[in-house]
């Protein structure tokens, strides 16, 4: 096909090929090697649309948030400048047409999907080309979700997870950085889910891409694997000196600990369950409606009640933390969010590889909230281990990326100043 054959062209000139992969059919494989933090493939959205429909959240062209103007025909589309309204306007006049017949009431029942799919079919009548890729959610620099994007070549990529790469955006803008290195002649690959879960957990969540993952996480049959997976997911010995994970009995009348043996009564598991289910429904509830104070004390006997049958390290546990991080900065209660962020970055470092954004990003806020409370000398630990993982998986040059820079280097002026001042 011309297509393919001009799509092999353009990648060869940055050193990859698309491939035949046993048991995957296509993928992205390299022709050099390449270096971690290295932008291995970028790539404008062939289709978008912010999250938000009608809001004004974000701007239709490169998903900014400042300055925002609506269209004054349809009053749908958002541009935070002149710039973004005249690069869209293509692909925007057709649409703007559909939109101004559509009543408000209509216009209300508007959704990101819909839209892209519109997006797509006006894209394909404009440049009369076939185009068959999945779907990818554009997220800002702290991966909170900005909207839907459709990027063919981006697309070929296959999954892992266990991953040499990582897809972040810039404003619409996809990048792939390598996060290892990659040789000569490997395939890369990213992941398509939250690879902090249980091999079933994961198997479960990639059956909507319509494949069995069969990477060496997915593959292990080990007492390794089985442990891993107890503590992520399962309960804990009722010893508190025991480290060991229970499995239940054959008759599974009763959980066995696997380390010392000590048997922990079914019934006594599930009611501490059952509780957790009832009061994190009423916890989301409470949260919904804006009761920062008395949604933080549910979370926090959630949390009572969990350590009671779940692992420090517990996938559970480590969610319940993460909604108190958000609750009590919503409090400004800094010093009770950084003794939950804390928390977490033992279960990131055991759930992530070393080179993760999401790793990357919990070292920052805890030394945001680190700064905001002047332990400056331990903000200065959390900004350079953030560093070290967010340059690889972010670059530097995006203003989020200057602003941990700044930061950074803020807080190692005060460190020596502090210790020059003590001399």
């Amino acid at each position: 096909m011309a297509w393919m054959d001009d799509l092999q062209t353009a990648l060869s000139a940055h050193g990859l090929t698309v491939a035949s992969i046993p048991g995957k059919g296509r993928g992205l494989v390299t022709t050099r090697d390449f270096s971690p933090g290295e932008v291995i493939i970028c790539q404008e959205p062939y289709a978008s649309t912010p999250k938000q429909i009608s809001s004004g959240s974000s701007c239709d062209g490169c998903f900014a948030s400042n300055n925002l103007r609506k269209c004054s025909a349809c009053r749908v589309a958002w541009y935070c400048g002149n710039a973004c309204q005249r690069s869209e306007w293509k692909l925007h006049q057709l649409e703007c047409q559909a939109l101004v017949a559509l009543s408000e009431e209509r216009k209300k029942k508007l959704t990101p999907t819909i839209r892209l799919m519109v997006r797509l079919m006006l894209r394909r009548k404009l440049q009369s080309e076939q185009v068959a890729c999945n779907a990818h959610t554009i997220c800002d620099s702290e991966l909170r979700p900005l909207g839907t994007g459709l990027y063919p070549v981006i697309s070929i990529i296959n999954h892992s997870c266990l991953p040499n790469s990582v897809l972040v955006f810039e404003g619409r803008v996809a990048f792939v950085r390598a996060v290892e290195p990659i040789p000569k002649c490997a395939e890369v690959l990213i992941s398509y889910i939250e690879t902090a879960a249980t091999t079933q957990t994961r198997q479960n969540d990639l059956k909507q891409y319509f494949f069995t993952c069969t990477c060496s996480c997915c593959t292990k049959n080990s007492y390794e694997e089985l442990r891993e997976n107890a503590i992520l997911e399962g309960y804990r010995c009722k010893d508190k000196k025991c480290n060991g994970f229970l499995l239940l009995e054959s008759d599974k009348k009763a959980f066995r600990c696997q380390q010392c043996g000590l048997v922990r009564d079914q019934q006594e598991i599930e009611k501490i369950a059952s509780e957790v289910a009832q009061l994190s429904q009423k916890a989301s509830a409470v949260l919904s409606s804006g009761n920062y104070s008395e949604a933080s004390a549910i979370y926090k006997t959630i949390k009572q009640l969990q350590l009671k049958v779940c692992h420090q390290c517990s996938i559970y546990l480590l969610r319940t933390h993460e909604t108190l991080i958000k609750i009590l900065m919503e409090l400004k209660d800094w010093r009770g969010a950084l003794t939950y962020c804390r928390l977490t970055i033992p279960v990131y470092q055991r759930v992530y590889p070393a080179v993760h954004p999401m790793l990357g990003l919990q070292f920052y806020a805890c030394g945001k909230l680190e700064w905001a409370l002047e332990c400056t000398e331990d903000a200065l630990k959390s900004f350079t281990k953030a560093m070290d993982v967010l340059r690889i998986t972010h670059g530097t040059s995006t203003p989020f990326m200057r602003d941990l820079s700044r930061q950074l280097e803020e807080a190692r002026a005060e460190v020596s100043y502090k210790l020059s001042a003590n001399d």
